[in-house]
C-alpha cells in the first residue's frame, strides 16, 4: 500500500500467516496492514490477500502454536474418515 494513501488508523506490522499452514506451511509477511477502521481481526497483505481471526498471528511462537493445533486436528479427522471407510461394507 502507498504510504500515501496509509490512514492513520492503518498499522504495519510483520506477522505470520497460518491460513494455509498444512498446504504452504507458515507465510511470514513483513508489511503487512492492520487497517482498525475496518476491522482489528483482519491483515491485509500482498496486493489482494487478507487474513482473518486465527488464520493471522503477531509473533512466530503463537502462528507455530496454532499450526501444531491444527496439524493435530486435521490428523484426528483423517484418522476419524479413515475409521469409516474402513467400516464401509458394499453389498
Amino acid at each position: 500500500m502507498n504510504s500515501r494513501l496509509r490512514r492513520q488508523s492503518d498499522e504495519v506490522i510483520t506477522a505470520w500467516i497460518t491460513k494455509r499452514v498444512l498446504i504452504t506451511g507458515l507465510v511470514e509477511v513483513v508489511k503487512g496492514t492492520v487497517c482498525h477502521n475496518i476491522s482489528s481481526n483482519m491483515i491485509s497483505y500482498g496486493r489482494m490477500n487478507s487474513a482473518h481471526g486465527n488464520d493471522w498471528h503477531r509473533t512466530s511462537v503463537a502462528a507455530m502454536a496454532r499450526a501444531e493445533e491444527m496439524r493435530l486436528n486435521k490428523i484426528a479427522a483423517l484418522k476419524k474418515q479413515l475409521e469409516k471407510l474402513e467400516r464401509m461394507v458394499f453389498k
